[in-house]
């Protein structure tokens, strides 16, 4: 089995590239569907992240407001909430594929997550995807996302991309690069071309 390390910059196109490669037979799961799940009230991820931050994160129901738990983490705390919850992801990663291994010995697994290499998690596989976009891109689709106007999603990105790191340099850790600052069209080519080189990689190993 190939195991596939799907990440890149804020707003670049994560999802809807690895929804492309799952359109060509790959097998995919996305770390935040994994955070998501690992939030659930009852959790061990869920009381640890409450008593780190508070309870004034949470909602009538118990659940973890996002925007309320962003809006701490991206106040110079993110380094905490990361540490709370990215092992637990990267664990799920884990069984994750190993899962999809045994069911599909010669199976290529993607997993997208924005902080893969920011979390160390990369090293984990065989091969890393680095999607890429320009900063105009970032903006108009967090203003579109959110709903925001362009001076706030301007501020919005620039706020986030601190807890990140530069798409340059996810760019020069990674086996592939995407850049997906053009059309629909030109990432699908690019995406198509690339699921020839991962399926000819996993038949020759």
């Amino acid at each position: 089995m190939l195991r596939v390390g799907l990440t890149g910059g804020l707003a670049c196109g994560k999802t809807t590239v690895a929804a492309m490669f799952e359109k060509r037979g790959a097998h995919v799961i996305r770390a935040d569907e994994i955070a998501h799940q690992l939030l659930d009230p009852g959790t061990e991820v869920h009381k640890k992240v409450v008593a780190t931050f508070g309870r004034e994160i949470l909602n009538p129901d118990g659940t973890i407001s996002r925007p309320k738990l962003a809006d701490l983490a991206f106040q110079g705390r993110i380094q905490e909430l990361n540490a709370i919850v990215h092992p637990a992801v990267v664990r799920a990663q884990e069984d994750w594929m190993d899962a999809v291994g045994r069911r599909d010995p010669h199976a290529i697994a993607v997993v997208e997550a924005a902080l893969m290499i920011e979390a160390g998690a990369h090293k984990r596989f065989d091969k890393l995807i680095t999607i890429t976009c320009g900063l105009e891109q970032k903006i108009e689709r967090i203003a579109q996302r959110m709903n925001l106007s362009a001076a706030d999603a301007r501020v919005e990105v620039e706020r986030r991309m601190k807890a990140q790191l530069p798409d340059e340099k996810k760019a020069e850790l990674a086996d592939f690069v995407i850049e997906n600052s053009g059309t629909l069209t030109n990432i699908e080519s690019q995406v198509t071309e690339l699921w020839k080189k991962l399926v000819e990689i996993e038949a020759g190993r």
